[in-house]
């Protein structure tokens, strides 16, 4: 799937509730292209889901630490079977 479909989905399920690997409950909105969780008002850029979309098998938000911000959502949005359609 290329990046931009991916992209559209993660606009497209804003405002629904999604879990991080430990299962904890968030929802996000879409401001700038950015995805800002509603546990931190820190926005995580469009970059940062790019980046770690290129990765060929994405296993835990271990894997990407140092590669994105917000590693625990970016890991929980791009794993979710609404995003991978």
């Amino acid at each position: 799937m290329r990046f931009e479909d991916k992209w559209n989905q993660i606009v497209n399920h804003a405002g629904e509730e999604f879990f991080t690997k430990t299962n904890i409950s968030f929802r996000y909105k879409i401001v700038n292209d950015c995805v800002v969780p509603d546990r931190t008002n820190y926005p995580l850029s469009k970059a940062n889901f790019q980046k770690a979309a290129e990765l060929e098998l994405l296993e835990g938000p271990g894997q990407i630490r140092n590669l994105v911000r917000g590693p625990s959502y970016v890991f929980a949005i791009l794993t979710d079977k609404r995003i991978q359609k």
